[in-house]
């Protein structure tokens, strides 16, 4: 029996794939011909990176600061009893920037934004809004995919390089109140061990967790067929998907900028 529901689950993601990798291709297309016209659209991008990046600034640095200060406490406390502290200031732009700054502002979007489209788009199909931009000429991909697909990547972007800014400027408040006289040395040395290669790994994170939220999010709320009752799974499924996605995606990026 349960051989049959995996075996099922397998057919059954195999063959929605061709639609998913349409879907993928068709939201790329709109996105770069969104960029070059004047679209009605720009309202919704626009409401997109308000809900999604001005409103998680106040959540992203509380937990920044908070992360960033124990990684430099504890950290530091380790690297000194061993006769490593310098070390401090190459681990702190590896980790803060490169490797768990991107994938927790990835999973604060994820349980903010992604259920929220998916349920918000699954209750337009319900209520056959779709049906009517349809009727109308207009491209639902156009008018609702694509001004969330920039909205969310955008805006993981900019919060992954908040997250980075604050997560590395709260170990330098903790140092001027604790050691004032070593807290003028923390930006210099923070900064030369800032790489161009951390940056671009950061930056390429960031735009693959956000596309992948996006399209996700989009994918399942757009999945929903008629009951109302599909719509908060739709919100699940998103969810869900959405952090294996990331969980993947991060893995795949780890192991290829290692070789």
């Amino acid at each position: 029996m349960l051989l049959k529901k995996v075996g099922q689950g397998v057919l059954s993601y195999f063959s929605s794939l061709p639609y998913l990798m349409g879907y993928i291709g068709r939201t790329f297309a709109s996105s770069t011909a969104f960029l070059r016209r004047v679209s009605a659209a720009r309202k919704v991008l626009i409401m997109q990176l308000l809900f999604t990046f001005i409103e998680a600034l106040p959540i992203i640095a509380v937990i920044s600061l908070a992360f960033g200060s124990a990684l430099y406490i504890l950290g530091y406390s380790f690297l000194v009893s061993i006769g490593q502290g310098s070390l401090i200031y190459s681990l702190l732009p590896l980790v803060v920037m490169r490797e768990v700054g991107p994938v927790l502002v990835a999973f604060v979007v994820t349980a903010r934004s992604a259920t929220a489209i998916a349920t918000e788009l699954g209750g337009m199909v319900t209520s056959h809004q779709i049906e009517s931009f349809v009727s109308f000429g207009i491209d639902p991909i156009d008018y609702l995919v694509v001004p969330r697909f920039l909205g969310v990547t955008l805006s993981v972007f900019f919060l992954s390089l908040y997250f980075s800014f604050c997560g590395l400027l709260g170990p330098a408040i903790i140092t001027f109140f604790v050691n004032p006289v070593a807290s003028y040395g923390y930006i210099p040395n923070i900064l030369k061990n800032v790489s161009v290669f951390t940056v671009i790994i950061s930056v390429i994170k960031s735009l693959v967790f956000g596309m992948i939220i996006s399209i996700t999010a989009t994918y399942y709320g757009f999945n929903v067929e008629r009951a109302s009752t599909e719509v908060p799974i739709a919100g699940i499924q998103a969810v869900s998907k959405s952090f294996v996605g990331i969980i993947v995606a991060d893995v795949v990026i780890i192991a290829l900028s290692s070789l």
